[in-house]
């Protein structure tokens, strides 16, 4: 073999070197890259899912907050058993000084507000060392003010709006525009009143009866929460229980609320703890996901919605 031969092979052999030990470079550093993706991965889903198990607290002594912020119930609303499983983390927390549930809210469904309600009156019971307070941002109507009464002290800016003690039952009627249209209902029912409140066919003066008795005995249940919450403080008035709502200086001369202060000044002045670590549940994507598909299935298969009842 020739001495350029030689050469040549000496130079395939060093290139070809040069290559393979290019390629373990490239397969080490995909390994590092994809080992420091992995930890990323898995620290990011640790953080979210302690996040929302509220595994995550101040070592120190501090103000728990929970935002309601929203409906009540509903298909976009927060529901009470979100709200109970922020509650019961943040009375639990031996460090927990006081619990503050602040509301923008205008209400909803008074089942689930009921059910909340109850809930805080069992853990402030549990936990009698605990203050419970409320303080109130834009609105706390309704099915909002329902959960709020259950409070120590409830707090508003003098601008919120308050109350709206009432109860309603809301639907349409197309009874008419179908005569004008032409066209005829085709309701078979099983049971003199399976069509209850149908929005195709006219008002059966019965049926209208027995909806306003349900209304007055939900409106009555309401009245009594707002009672036993506010007890003496509550200075009642012909209008307190008719649906209406008022300013927050209103609400307090009313004895509806207790005085002004926003979440800080509550922290800082009232609890006398600054840091404040928050409970507020967080949905996962994942539920709301599988939320809006359950609703949406749903839908599509029961029959014209009937009137809602809501605490408004």
């Amino acid at each position: 073999m020739s001495t350029d031969d030689n050469a040549e092979k000496g130079a395939l052999e060093r290139l070809l070197l040069a290559h393979l030990v290019e390629q373990r470079k490239v397969r080490r550093w995909g390994l590092v890259f994809k080992s420091l993706g992995f930890i990323w991965l898995f620290t990011v889903v640790f953080l979210v899912v302690f996040h929302e198990e509220g595994s995550f607290s101040s070592v120190r002594p501090h103000t728990a907050l929970i935002d309601l912020n929203g409906e009540i119930g509903g298909r976009d609303g927060i529901t009470a058993d979100a709200l109970v499983a922020a509650l019961n983390a943040a009375f639990e927390d031996k460090h927990s000084v006081a619990v503050v549930l602040r509301i923008n809210s205008p209400g909803g469904s008074p089942v689930q507000a009921g059910q909340v309600y109850d809930e805080i009156r069992r853990l402030r019971g549990k936990n009698p060392t605990i203050p419970f307070y409320v303080v109130v941002d834009d609105i706390c109507a309704s099915g909002g003010y329902y959960i709020a009464v259950a409070a120590d002290k409830i707090f508003v800016d003098k601008a919120s709006l308050v109350g709206s003690i009432g109860v309603l039952m809301d639907g349409f009627g197309f009874t008419d525009g179908m005569k004008k249209l032409g066209v005829e209902r085709r309701l078979l029912t099983a049971g003199a009143n399976k069509g209850f409140l149908d929005p195709f066919s006219p008002v059966e003066p019965g049926q209208e009866t027995h909806a306003r008795a349900m209304l007055a005995e939900v409106h009555q249940q309401f009245i009594q929460v707002v009672r036993q919450g506010r007890g003496k403080r509550l200075k009642e008035t012909p209008d307190m229980f008719s649906g209406l709502v008022w300013s927050g200086t209103r609400s307090i001369e009313l004895g509806l609320a207790d005085a002004l202060g926003s979440l800080d000044y509550v922290a800082r002045e009232v609890v006398k703890t600054e840091e404040i670590v928050d409970y507020s549940p967080q949905e996962s994507l994942a539920d709301r996901l599988a939320r809006r598909i359950g609703t949406a299935v749903g839908d599509a298969m029961r029959p014209w919605a009937k009137d809602n009842v809501r605490v408004r």
